[in-house]
């Protein structure tokens, strides 16, 4: 054992688990798997990677496998914010975990957060930009904008909002801004553009991404699409976090924080937590919207529906239609009233309906079908009769299939 498992007291038989949220890219999923070799010779402790979705090993799976050889699993998030991964898929899968595995004590651990370490990161990026550029903020004026993913939950976005301004102070900067890639705003061209009206010598993007995807692929286009437009001001994007040692500080703390029970959420402001203005009806984010649309003890067949006014035949399937900004952006308004249309004219048991963000942006317009727990990806409105029709034959749309539950 190393002198790092000694000075905190770890077990033999204690395990941690970083949980990456999956992708479709190996090299993302593999740089997870590279964060968590790198956490075990940080910890000194036995650390295996899993995936919340479209990556192997699932949670379940790899703690079933862990399971056997160890008493204690401390499950750390690879998540910059607290969101509904945060609040809902990982607590969720902690309660599963203690119920199948009774005999090992499990802990859940916080997001990455608001670090003084990813602050030193975000300063090394832009001073890298800013190499790029020909530029020093100490004898230039130069405005930085951080841009993160964007989220419908008020408190995930409020965060980035106090890390720019966290990276803003003590720092040379003219400015520091946060932007968004959809889902809320202000969205990053909006940013931009109101930057410009300042008149800096450079405009530092920092894409506030773990991995270097698609959403960090559009915030480099969308500074290159306005260094173009706007000649008198420079501007380029920055590298994603990556697989950076610094990350490493974050999730040991994060680790022992979880272990020792001293895990602090930031409930205060939590829309799952607290009543919100704008938020009301958001009650327990996507594992309560789970729960009411497959729910049985209130959506169940019975002879006395009328009876009971809550009570009523469940639906054949439900339909779910992200209509948040990025998927609006996409068609999924059109999707949704295609939808609607083709259950009307097949008249068939399929209740359609909006939805919050599924936090599946860029691959939208996003359909979930329930109880069956299969989302399709990139739908278009010619597709809705293939959907409903699917639905009837108790099948599904293979090719439009993003992922299953």
């Amino acid at each position: 054992m190393s002198r790092t498992a000694d000075a905190v007291g770890i077990g033999d038989e204690e395990t941690a688990l970083l949980v990456g949220h999956g992708s479709r890219r190996d090299k993302s999923n593999e740089a997870v798997r590279e964060l968590a070799a790198g956490l075990e010779d940080r910890l000194g402790v036995s650390t295996d990677a899993a995936f919340l979705e479209l990556a192997e090993p699932s949670i379940p799976d790899a703690i079933g496998t862990l399971a056997h050889s160890s008493s204690r699993i401390t499950m750390v998030p690879l998540s910059l914010f607290a969101a509904s991964h945060v609040k809902n898929d990982l607590p969720l899968a902690v309660k599963r975990a203690r119920s199948e595995h009774p005999g090992v004590t499990f802990h859940a651990g916080g997001h990455l957060g608001i670090h003084p370490a990813i602050l030193d990161l975000l300063d090394d990026r832009s001073r890298d930009v800013e190499t790029q550029l020909g530029v020093d903020r100490d004898d230039d004026d130069v405005a930085v904008v951080v841009c993160a993913r964007g989220s419908s939950d008020p408190d995930s976005n409020a965060d980035v909002h106090k890390l720019a301004r966290l990276l803003y102070e003590g720092r040379s900067f003219d400015r520091v801004e946060a932007g968004f890639i959809g889902v809320t705003e202000p969205l990053l061209d909006e940013v931009l553009h109101d930057v410009a009206k300042t008149r800096p010598d450079a405009i530092v993007v920092l894409p506030y991404m773990l991995g270097d995807g698609v959403l960090t692929g559009r915030i480099r286009d969308g500074a290159a699409e306005f260094d173009a437009e706007y000649p008198y001001v420079d501007a380029a994007a920055g590298d994603p976090l990556g697989t950076d040692t610094r990350l490493l500080d974050v999730l040991s703390d994060r680790w022992q924080e979880a272990r020792t029970g001293s895990v602090d959420m930031s409930c205060d402001t939590c829309k799952y937590k607290v009543e919100l203005d704008g938020y009301e009806e958001d009650e327990g984010g996507a594992r309560a919207m789970l729960r009411a649309l497959t729910h049985q003890q209130a959506h169940e067949d019975r002879d006395d529906v009328a009876d009971e006014p809550h009570a009523h035949d469940a639906p054949e399937a439900h339909l779910a239609v992200c209509t948040n900004q990025t998927c609006a952006a996409d068609g999924s308004p059109a999707v949704l009233e295609k939808l609607r249309q083709a259950a009307r004219d097949a008249n068939t048991d399929v209740h359609v309906t909006r939805s919050s963000c599924f936090d599946q942006c860029g691959d939208g317009p996003i359909v979930a079908q329930y109880p069956d727990g299969v989302w399709y990806g990139t739908c278009d409105d010619e597709d809705a009769d293939r959907i409903v029709s699917a639905v009837e034959r108790d099948r599904i749309v293979s090719d439009l299939v993003h992922q299953t539950l």
